[in-house]
C-alpha cells in the first residue's frame, strides 16, 4: 500500500472516529512527534569543533576507545 492510500485510510478513520479519548492520544501523538521534527541541529563552531578533536585525541593516547573487533562483539549483544 502506497503512502497517499495509507494517509487517505487514516482520514477516513479520523472522520468516523467518535472516541474523544482515542482522538486527544491520536492528537498528543502528533504533536509530539512533529515537535520533534521541528527541533533544528546547530552546527558546532571551529572552537568547539577543535575542542572536540583535542578530547578524542587525548582519549586515544589514554588507551580509552575499543577497537572494531570490541565493537562487534559488544554489538552481538544488543
Amino acid at each position: 500500500m502506497d503512502l497517499q492510500t495509507r494517509k487517505l485510510n487514516l482520514i477516513e478513520f479520523l472522520i468516523g472516529l467518535q472516541d474523544e479519548n482515542a482522538f486527544e492520544i491520536i492528537e498528543e501523538t502528533i504533536k509530539k512527534s512533529t515537535k520533534d521534527l521541528d527541533q533544528t541541529l546547530t552546527p558546532f563552531t571551529q572552537a568547539e569543533l577543535i575542542e572536540r578533536a583535542k578530547k578524542s585525541n587525548d582519549d586515544y593516547l589514554a588507551g580509552n576507545f575499543k577497537t572494531q573487533e570490541q565493537l562487534e562483539i559488544e554489538s552481538k549483544n544488543w
